[in-house]
């Protein structure tokens, strides 16, 4: 029988973030062979994760990355705020942003399923799921976009407490205004508009903003109201 050396189980626990207990269980199981306790560890992953599925993930973090011309942008949740902020989390969120970048999906639901260029023997939402086996929290990929960059066209993009917020804006006419895009996109995390000009504003939500300032305006005359 193989002998399980730590060395042996360092280098698995490196590799899956599992515990060193389940590396050293895993190992025995495999009788030594290292990609046979991977393999069994992820397949336990996928069955840990099921059970997670359920739980609410009211926190999450927003990344983006870059691909030739292509910006991904990717929006994970987990359980928790504490884990949001967790190494571990952070690193998978910037993988699932670089995958994006990188493999421009048409769809949240075309990316779950494609293979993970970085490992091919799992589908991207399988790769989540050994991250749910490893932090022990419900994470999910709850949203991704991509942007493409064009010749007359510059794309600035801004993170905000770490992630919390990420604004994304582009400028028309020019692929060499990136750095005016990104603090546009900085005033934009700051500020939070609705819209971009006067003319997308929809009239009832025009007249709505006008009952609310008259109503702060009680006991002026009707004609003054009007002007102001």
């Amino acid at each position: 029988m193989t002998q399980i050396t730590p060395t042996m189980i360092k280098e698995l626990r490196d590799r899956t973030g599992v515990g060193m207990g389940k590396c050293k269980e895993a190992l025995e199981e495999a009788k030594g062979d290292m990609e046979l306790a991977i393999s069994n560890l992820r397949k336990a992953g996928m069955a840990t994760a099921v059970k997670k599925e359920g739980r609410a993930t009211n926190e999450g973090m927003i990344a983006a990355a870059q691909n030739g011309n292509t910006v991904g942008v990717a929006e994970v949740n987990a359980e928790t705020d504490f884990v949001v902020k967790n190494e571990r989390f952070q690193q998978f969120l910037q993988n699932i942003a670089n995958e994006v970048a990188k493999t421009n999906p048409s769809s949240l639901e075309t990316f779950l399923q494609q293979k993970y260029s970085q490992d091919p023997s799992l589908t991207v939402d399988q790769y989540r799921s050994t991250i749910v086996q490893t932090i022990g929290e419900n994470i999910q990929i709850r949203r991704v976009k991509t942007f493409q960059k064009q010749a007359d066209k510059s794309i600035g993009v801004y993170s905000h407490l770490g992630g919390k917020i990420l604004t994304l804006v582009e400028i028309k006419g020019s692929n060499q205004e990136e750095a005016l895009a990104k603090d546009i996109a900085m005033h934009v995390a700051a500020a939070a508009p609705e819209f971009v000009n006067p003319e997308n504003v929809p009239a009832d939500v025009i007249e709505q903003e006008k009952e609310i300032a008259r109503s702060q305006m009680k006991g002026k005359p009707e004609n003054v109201i009007g002007k102001i």
